[in-house]
């Protein structure tokens, strides 16, 4: 007999049992978001880092059963569902094609293998460990070191190059010669964590949705603080994910084409 496929429900099984959702913080909302009853089908998996309509209509395209994807649809309690909104047409869809939705967030970024070692391995970070750990070897964002060091200059030709931000924003420096050697990272809105950063003893600070204050802080803390998008330092793990996917028996699994970056800028 032909080998069955892996289903949703036991994909999830497997996910959950290496990224636990009990993980998730209390303000967070990971797991499923909508459900429709796909749980027997065969997989069809479309990864992305946030669930828009744009990626519902590219599933529809494909024939995909299940959005995974990193940022939750469902964050804060529903007032209303109106007709025309983007939230109810992708519950629409959702239900009428069959597609589930389910969210990996806060318990991703902590996991071995989720957003903030990838970062980590991207830029080549050795003797690595959690920013802040939450438990046995895993939390928020890494820090470690670079060998050899590198230039301010070549660290930052280097976010460049691996990440492809649109832009590239970091703290007032004198020096785009001085060495790096100690690197801290940590995918999508990290700079609530400066402070603990700072305790690191990291030379510069690799994350995203920084504000005009938090470089003064930085600066003020001897700590070079990065800022290369939220979309671009988190979009490498959903790469990974499909990468990790692509080794169970799944019927079809795909990285959305149609996720996007929601900040334009001028040349």
């Amino acid at each position: 007999m032909p080998k069955t496929s892996m289903k949703i429900a036991d994909l999830i099984h497997w996910f959950e049992e290496w990224a636990n959702p009990a993980w998730c913080e209390s303000w967070d909302n990971c797991g499923w978001q909508i459900e429709p009853g796909v749980l027997p089908e065969e997989a069809r998996v479309l990864v992305c880092l946030t669930p828009t309509l744009a990626v519902m209509q590219e599933a529809i395209s494909l024939n995909a059963n299940l959005i995974f994807a990193h940022h939750p649809l469902i964050f804060h309690p529903l007032k209303s569902l109106c007709t025309g909104e983007a939230l109810t047409e992708m519950v629409r869809f959702s239900f009428t094609q069959k597609i589930g939705i389910y969210s990996a967030h806060t318990n991703f970024d902590q996991v071995k293998d989720g957003t903030a070692d990838v970062l980590a391995q991207m830029l080549q970070l050795q003797a690595v460990s959690p920013i802040v750990p939450t438990q046995s070897g895993l939390g928020y964002g890494r820090v470690g070191m670079l060998e050899p060091s590198l230039t301010l200059q070549e660290l930052l030709t280097t976010i460049q190059t691996r990440l492809h931000p649109p832009k590239l924003i970091f703290s007032p420096t004198a020096d785009l010669q001085q060495k790096i050697s100690r690197v801290a990272v940590l995918g999508g809105s990290g700079a609530g964590f400066i402070s603990e950063v700072v305790k690191t003893k990291a030379q510069a600070y690799l994350t995203s949705d920084c504000k005009f204050h938090q470089f003064q802080e930085s600066r003020d803390r001897e700590l070079i603080l990065i800022d290369a998008g939220h979309y671009a330092t988190e979009r490498p793990a959903c790469d990974r994910l499909v990468q990790k996917f692509q080794t169970l028996n799944l019927d079809w699994v795909q990285l959305s084409q149609s996720d996007e970056d929601f900040r334009q800028f001028l040349p």
